[in-house]
This record gives structure tokens, sequence and C-alpha cells, in this order.
């Protein structure tokens, strides 16, 4: 974010190649599909202001109606990845309203969300249906998320473990980052917590180079905090179906 003092928001965008890929998609966007597009947004770094060179540029369309409007798209433009991603308005607030066991990498994009084109506030329309699901959820659907993730940390530390053990070292490294990230998740729930991205989460949660026996000791606490919520991450058969 720039100095104030030294210079103005309106500068630094346009002197920011980013930012200004993102104005000029805007652009090509609203001539070509004016009647199909309700709102325009850029979420991750860019609207949090602490972009760099190797930032993407993540945007998100939001059209009025299904298969209207731009398709989505992964690609480089001038030298930037662009994830380009499209949804319709009612579809997003419905996301928005839902709590699945990745929130703690998507909620970001809900409640950190700087508008292109929005001339009906539809990106604060979903930032507070976001916020109300989160008021009215209990502790416990926040549990029942975390133990997923936990089941799968559980499984690819335990796979892992094995891989190491017939040397299967690469492969090995590749499950241990698998667990990490979900165990990072977990914390994440339990503490109502959300993350910018994949390397936030383990970053911040202390994961990011632990090894396979600290993390197996990082699961068993885990698994015992779940316990003490109130369900078990192993039981009967009958707890399948509960």
């Amino acid at each position: 974010m720039p100095d104030n003092d030294a210079v103005s928001q309106d500068e630094y965008d346009l002197a920011n190649p980013r930012w200004h890929l993102a104005t000029r998609l805007r652009d090509v966007i609203l001539r070509r599909w004016s009647a199909e597009v309700r709102a325009i947004g850029v979420h991750g770094s860019l609207a949090h202001g602490d972009d760099s060179d190797s930032s993407d540029l993540n945007l998100h369309v939001v059209t009025y109606r299904p298969n209207a409007g731009p398709r989505a798209a992964l690609r480089k433009v001038d030298g930037i990845l662009v994830d380009l991603s499209v949804g319709t308005a009612d579809d997003g607030l419905r996301r928005a309203r839902e709590l699945t066991p990745r929130w703690p990498l998507e909620a970001d994009r809900y409640l950190t969300t700087r508008d292109l084109f929005d001339p009906g506030g539809w990106f604060a329309g979903q930032r507070d249906a976001h916020l109300g699901k989160l008021a009215e959820t209990r502790p416990g659907e926040f549990s029942g998320l975390a133990r997923r993730n936990w089941c799968v940390a559980a499984a690819s530390h335990a796979r892992a473990v094995r891989l190491a053990q017939w040397y299967e070292t690469d492969a090995a490294l590749v499950l241990l980052a698998e667990a990490r990230l979900h165990a990072a998740m977990v914390t994440g729930l339990l503490s109502r917590t959300y993350f910018r991205n994949r390397a936030d989460a383990v970053k911040r949660t202390g994961l990011a180079g632990v090894d396979m026996t600290e993390l197996g000791t990082v699961l068993k606490t885990q698994a015992d905090d779940l316990t003490a919520r109130g369900r078990p991450v192993d039981g009967p058969l009958s707890a399948l179906f509960d």
C-alpha cells in the first residue's frame, strides 16, 4: 500500500502492472459482455495490496445467469499469470453461505475483494452473507469439518511414513506436504482462522518445516482435541452414520 504523503492510490495502481492488466481485462469484458456482467473484482494479494512481481492476478466475474460472460481461464498475459473465474450472482451468494472443509482456504476471497466494477455492491453483499453464516455457525459444525481434514491428514501422513520406509522419498514428500496442509486446516477450523493460501496456512500454523515424527505428534494432539470436543476421530461402525 502506498504512502499517502508520497503517492496517491490512483498513481500507485497505474504503476502496478497487475492492476493495470486487471483494469484492461475489466474494460474488455464490459465491452463484450456488458449486459451479462453484474460485478468484477480481484482477490488474493492484489486485493490485499501486497502483491509482488511473482504474484498472480485473481480476477472474478459475476454474471446474472449461468453460462454467460467470459469463460473461466488460467493463462499468462503479458508475463502475468491470470486466474479468471466466472460465476453467477446467485451461486456466489450460495457458496458464501456454505461452510466446507476447505473454509480456511476459501474465506479470504469472500471477505477481501477489491471491486473493479460493482455498481450494485454485490461483493459487499457477499461479504455480509459470509459473516452472517459464521455468526450463526455452532462450534460443532467447525469441529465436524476439522475431523474430515484430520482424516485426510492422518491418511496422507501414514502413507508418507510407509513410502519413506520403502525409500520412495519423492512420493513421501508429496504426501507429507498434503498432510501438513490438511493438519493446518484442522487448526484453522478449530480456531476459526482463515489463510491467504496454502503456503500461508502451513507457515502460520508452524507446520511448514515439521518432519514426519513431529507431524505425527501434532496429529495425535489434534485427535485428542477433537475427542474432547465431543466425538473421537476413530469409533465403532455405527458412528459412521451419525
